[in-house]
C-alpha cells in the first residue's frame, strides 16, 4: 500500500510564501504522476498543479499561475509545491496524489492533507 504524507502547510500573511511537501512511502516501481489540489471550506476539490513523468510542461491551475512551482524528486519519492505571493483565496486544505505502479498493482493514493491559512 501506498502512502502520502503532506507537511510544510501553516499560517501565513497575505503576500508570504509557502513550501508543501508530499512524500510517499510503500513498495513503489514508479510514479507517473503527482497532482496537488485543495479543497477550501463549503467548496469542491479543485487541481491546482500537476507534473508528469517525461513531460517537462507541468499544469497549472489558472488561478495560480506564476505564484505556484510544483516539482519533484524520483530518488524521494516527494513532491514540492511552491506558493510564492500567497492571497487569502488560497485558504485551503491541499491535498497530494500519486498515480503509479507499486508492489500491488497499479494505484493511486491521495495524502491526507495539509492546512493552509493565509491572513489579509
Amino acid at each position: 500500500q501506498v502512502r502520502l504524507v503532506e507537511s510544510g502547510g501553516g499560517l501565513v500573511q497575505a503576500g508570504g510564501s509557502l513550501r508543501l511537501s508530499c512524500a510517499a512511502s510503500g513498495i513503489i516501481f514508479s510514479i507517473n504522476k503527482w497532482g496537488w489540489y485543495r479543497q477550501a471550506p463549503g467548496k469542491q476539490r479543485d487541481l491546482v498543479a500537476s507534473i508528469t513523468n517525461g513531460d517537462d510542461r507541468p499544469n497549472y491551475a489558472d488561478s495560480v499561475n506564476g505564484r505556484v512551482t510544483i516539482s519533484k524528486d524520483d530518488e524521494t519519492s516527494t513532491v514540492f509545491l511552491q506558493i510564492n505571493n500567497l492571497k487569502p483565496e488560497d485558504t485551503a486544505v491541499y491535498y497530494c496524489v500519486a498515480r503509479g505502479y507499486s508492489d500491488s498493482g497499479n494505484f493511486a493514493s491521495w495524502g491526507q492533507g495539509t492546512q493552509v491559512t493565509v491572513t489579509s
